[in-house]
């Protein structure tokens, strides 16, 4: 362990330290669509079944009715195989299961020894298992994204950058106050499957294949807008057998590998994605069943382009100005030597199409829009070169250094004043905010409450 420990950079080292500080923050509470994550791994260890008894107060009210659009897309509240509907993800619980099972069975052997906790899953061994699984999960993901994006620049920026989109964006609420919704996991996953991906690219064994594949169904589990992620091995299988068809004569041997490589990942990806086929057929009858993701209809004429970036209502550059530092430095990436930079973009375009043409493209709950929290590791690539870039006006590394740590301070002090209002009720949650009573919030209120909550914090 000491080891290992000493084989890290300072960089590495100071991320580590700066996670663990922050864990005192996270809040282990179970809320919102948290609810719906949580239900599949509280009723599969506790009941034994996906029935989700008592996952809800009131199911009719908080299932039910959900108010999509302002209209209710669900009637009835029994499917056709006679359980609660539950539209949530089973990924999240896939990946809290280890710790989960770890918490219940101390409470058992606790309660042996004349202990009195709950085991019902929602005592507090629980709840604190899935936030720090969710925590750690996370920060595995921020540590796997400024790896990734050492790739490109120094890792002063690399680091920088990590600390920027860590805290400078809505990522903040699903790591501390919101730990049971998917977000935090998917950032793992996404930023696992690109660090796979690339270091695994250039002579990919068909073991790395069925590896990868594996990953790219447990991403999908977790939340299923991942799929544009796919696009970087669609790639990868549609050169080679370009290249394998090209050089049949001379290579034959190489188009049938090739395609057999390409179908081992795609059957991976379907054993990766079990759980969810398995869930969707035990609970609404069929496994491609998806609820409310196919019950409306999606804006195939009218996407909202304009309104996902710019809206009041949870646009994302408005509300974390910080990505568009981030995007920029993913164009000029694509202009260096690096052929992925083309990967990365694709896969952001994509990713903003497909939440132009959703339904629900404003997210409808939330701090701006919480969807791009999935684009994690490319936001972090795209600001450590803008950072690595611009730095060439400077002929002081450590000046170029300070300007950009000041600017990433203003950032992340306007997301925290944000995120402070958000906590608060000040900033509606479902609607469009009027930003002149958010910049009065930003400037002249949230000062002063702060310093109210610290004084009746201070101990007498």
């Amino acid at each position: 362990m000491l080891r290992q420990w000493n084989s890290l950079s300072r960089y590495e080292k100071t991320l580590i330290i700066l996670f663990a500080l922050t864990i005192p923050f996270v809040q282990a509470q179970v809320r919102g669509d948290g609810v719906g994550y949580y239900a599949h791994a509280r009723s599969l260890l506790i009941n034994h079944n996906l029935q989700f008894t008592g996952e809800w107060q009131d199911p009719r009210k908080e299932i039910m009715n959900l108010p999509l659009d302002g209209r209710h897309v669900v009637r009835n509240p029994i499917t056709e195989t006679g359980h609660l509907p539950n539209y949530w993800s089973v990924g999240p619980a896939l990946m809290w299961a280890p710790f989960l099972v770890a918490a219940h069975a101390t409470v058992l052997g606790l309660n042996r020894l004349g202990w009195q906790i709950s085991a019902d899953g929602r005592s507090w061994p629980y709840l604190w298992a899935m936030a720090g699984a969710s925590t750690l999960y996370v920060f595995t993901g921020l540590f796997l994204s400024f790896r990734l994006a050492r790739r490109y620049a120094e890792e002063r920026w690399a680091f920088l950058a990590t600390l920027g989109i860590w805290l400078g964006t809505t990522l903040l609420i699903y790591i501390y106050i919101d730990p049971s919704w998917s977000h935090g996991q998917s950032v793992f996953c996404t930023s696992l499957f690109l660090w796979y991906w690339l270091r695994t690219r250039a002579s990919r064994t068909n073991e790395q294949w069925v590896v990868l594949g594996l990953i790219s169904g447990l991403m999908l589990d977790v939340r299923f807008d991942s799929i544009v992620f796919l696009i970087a091995p669609l790639e990868d299988s549609l050169s080679s057998c370009y290249h394998a068809w090209r050089t049949r004569q001379t290579t034959p041997h190489l188009l049938p590998n090739v395609t057999y490589s390409s179908v081992l990942y795609a059957m991976s990806v379907v054993v990766g994605f079990l759980p969810t086929l398995i869930t969707r057929q035990i609970i609404f009858g069929s496994p491609l069943r998806f609820g409310v993701y196919t019950s409306q209809p999606w804006n195939w004429t009218s996407p909202a382009f304009v309104g996902v970036l710019f809206s009041s209502n949870h646009g994302l550059l408005v509300f974390t100005p910080v990505l568009v530092l981030a995007i920029a430095g993913l164009f000029l990436l694509s202009r260096g030597p690096y052929p992925e930079a083309k990967t990365y973009i694709a896969i952001a375009l994509a990713f903003y199409c497909l939440i132009s043409f959703f339904p629900w493209w404003d997210s409808t709950v939330g701090l701006g829009n919480r969807y791009f929290i999935a684009l994690t590791p490319i936001f972090i690539v795209g600001l450590a070169y803008a950072f690595s870039r611009a730095a060439r006006f400077w002929t002081n590394a450590r000046a170029a250094t300070w300007r950009f740590g000041t600017i990433l301070v203003l950032l992340v002090i306007w997301n925290l004043g944000l995120v402070y209002q958000w906590c608060t009720f000040m900033l509606p949650i479902r609607t469009q905010v009027y930003w002149e009573e958010v910049l009065y919030n930003q400037f002249r209120v949230v000062p002063v409450k702060l310093l109210e909550d610290l004084a009746r914090k201070r101990p007498s």
